[in-house]
């Protein structure tokens, strides 16, 4: 009887050994199956990403975009000087492009280029913010580079190119840092700063500076271009920018906008069958760009959502997909800017940078 009791209970160990083993290698099949990756295409290079699913009438959009801009581009001399004439006649961007203690003497009267009923007398102490003479005025560079932000620039590699103009404008205080560099470049002779920036990313400056005036070092010594006159709300948090620069002793050059030179160029672009209400910084810097520039060259521009050559997505910004305002029509400035080009005016650069572009 005690024989039989053994048997059975060795019987029983056996079987709960076996069971547990068996179990013990279900779960640990079920864990490694779980941890092995399916069988996938390798993924694409994020230079070489997949095109994307176009809106609809997209594709015939920017396969017209691309005929007109893919006929080889040479400079034509006589258009570049009849355009630039007629921009230089009706704007003056020489003398009145920027704020200057000649051209705006105190006691003077600023009408707001975009609130042209709201006006300033200006102050002493106002005047003392202003340049003391134009910092290019009857200036000629050889080439410049209009860098615009737009998400065309992502691994465009048109860094060295860009770094390689004679002057180079960019806009809205954008990042040239953590690995930007490469795509667009680090020299800046004049970058533009948005005052929406300042009230959202800085706090309107009523507070801690010092951050804002950090995020001015990746631009050295170049002008800090602010529209401190285009709207009422500008003028206090622009002139806490220039205070701001002056406390702690940044390089950075603070200049004005001139409103009457923007809403010059507003009747101007107007003229060119540009309707919008306002232009963008892009286009403003690109208008200044051709009265100073013997060679223009354009990057960053480009307002659809699909790469022009290999139709994947893109964002709106090369940093962010940040949408613009709606007082910008972007394809229609495009379209303008895409006439310049094709009539050899300026040049647009869409896609990458081959080595040794110039």
């Amino acid at each position: 009887m005690r024989g039989q009791r053994l048997q059975s209970f060795f019987s029983l160990v056996i079987t709960l050994l076996f069971l547990g083993s068996l179990m013990t290698t279900l779960i640990w099949y079920m864990v490694d199956t779980n941890n092995v990756e399916p069988q996938r295409p390798s993924p694409q290079k994020k230079s070489d990403p997949q095109p994307s699913k176009l809106c609809k009438g997209c594709r015939e959009v920017i396969n017209k975009v691309i005929e007109r801009y893919s006929k080889t581009w040479k400079k034509q001399e006589e258009n570049y000087q009849k355009f630039r004439d007629q921009l230089s006649s009706k704007c003056h961007g020489f003398d009145k492009a920027i704020i200057t203690q000649a051209n705006t003497p105190v006691g003077a009267k600023l009408v707001y280029d975009g609130e042209k009923k709201r006006t300033l007398q200006v102050t002493p102490e106002i005047f003392s913010t202003f340049a003391k003479e134009h910092p290019f005025q009857n200036k000629i560079w050889d080439t410049c580079a209009v860098v615009g932000n737009g998400g065309i620039l992502t691994n465009s590699s048109c860094g060295k190119t860009i770094d390689s103009a004679q002057f180079v404008m960019r806009c809205n205080l954008p990042p040239l840092d953590k690995g930007y560099e490469k795509h667009v470049g680090i020299k800046t002779d004049l970058v533009t700063a948005n005052p929406s920036i300042l009230l959202e990313k800085y706090g309107a400056l009523m507070g801690r500076r010092r951050p804002f005036v950090e995020s001015l070092r990746s631009y050295g010594n170049s002008l800090l271009l602010l529209p401190a006159f285009s709207f009422g709300i500008n003028t206090p948090v622009c002139l806490r920018a220039v205070y701001s620069i002056e406390d702690f002793e940044s390089p950075a050059r603070p200049v004005f906008f001139n409103p009457e030179y923007l809403q010059n160029l507003i009747l101007f672009l107007h003229s060119q069958g540009l309707q919008a209400p306002r232009p963008s910084t892009g286009m403003m810097m690109a208008s200044i760009a051709l009265e100073h520039c013997a060679n223009v060259h354009l990057y960053g521009f480009w307002p659809f959502s699909n790469h022009p050559h290999r139709l994947h997505a893109l964002t709106n910004h090369y940093y962010d997909d940040r949408q613009t305002t709606k007082l910008h029509t972007m394809p229609a400035e495009f379209d303008l800017l895409l006439q310049l080009h094709s009539q050899g005016v300026l040049r647009l650069h869409l896609g990458d940078c081959p080595p040794g572009e110039r």
